[in-house]
């Protein structure tokens, strides 16, 4: 244990998010994301949900101020009826870093987008459409 660091934060998780470089994305994927076969750096946090778990990241990771939206979302498929109240969360999660600039990418382009991030964080999260994608910014201070 540390002082300071949210202990939902694995030992893992934390040396990934200090690897990470400017301009680098993590996921954090829902428990229906096909997360091991679109990386090679696969994390579990079974047992916790993405909100909680964006919380802790963000309180320790900055958001690309670079990046017009240095966040994105699964947009929904077309005609899918679904409601996605955890969108509403996140937002509200995100508004205590910097106003919400989140882009919503269609599945299969996230898909292909996650093939090619830093890392995916697989969640036992149950909600649909709750993968959320993390662009790294920089510390200024």
């Amino acid at each position: 244990m540390l002082k300071g660091i949210p202990s939902i934060l694995s030992p893992e998780l934390l040396k990934v998010l200090m690897e990470m470089g400017h301009g680098d994305e993590i996921i954090l994927a829902d428990g229906n994301f096909p997360a091991a076969s679109h990386t090679n750096r696969l994390l579990r946090s079974d047992g916790h949900g993405v909100p909680e778990l964006l919380e802790a990241v963000l309180s320790l990771f900055p958001l690309d101020t670079y990046s017009e939206q240095p966040v994105a979302l699964m947009a929904k498929v077309p005609g899918d009826t679904v409601e996605t109240p955890i969108w509403a969360t996140y937002e509200d999660i995100i508004r205590t870093q910097m106003p919400p600039q989140i882009e919503y990418v269609e599945r299969f382009a996230f898909y292909e987008r996650a093939k090619k991030a830093y890392a995916i964080v697989a969640t036992s999260e149950k909600a649909l459409y709750a993968n959320v994608i993390l662009k790294k910014g920089v510390i200024s201070e």
